[in-house]
């Protein structure tokens, strides 16, 4: 995942997040039914976070891992192609440099 599409998503949760708890403090409701409400769903979303946070310190793969890994994998091939061209560039200057010099 690239640094902009995940400052994206971090935008789109809080976006998210704000929207749903403005959504629940207008709703035609008792105030400590939706506090309660609330309460029960930001205590939800809390642990799920930290089992995510769990999952990525103990290494345990998750879609969102194994997506940064095969991303990772690939701008890793990507570099690994390009420097073996490189070489193959260098090595046919050199070719050319030596053979003019003799």
């Amino acid at each position: 995942m690239s640094k902009k599409s995940g400052n994206t998503l971090l935008i789109f949760l809080f976006g998210a997040a704000t929207g749903a708890i403005l959504g629940i403090l207008y709703a035609p409701d008792k105030g400590t039914a939706t506090r309660e409400k609330l309460s029960y769903q930001l205590d939800k979303y809390r642990n799920m976070l930290q089992e995510l946070i769990n999952d990525f310190v103990s290494g345990k793969e998750t879609p969102l891992t194994s997506e940064a890994k095969s991303q990772g994998q690939k701008v890793v091939d990507e570099a690994k192609n390009k420097a073996e061209r490189l070489l193959e560039d260098v090595d046919e200057l050199l070719e050319q440099i030596r053979g003019k010099k003799s």
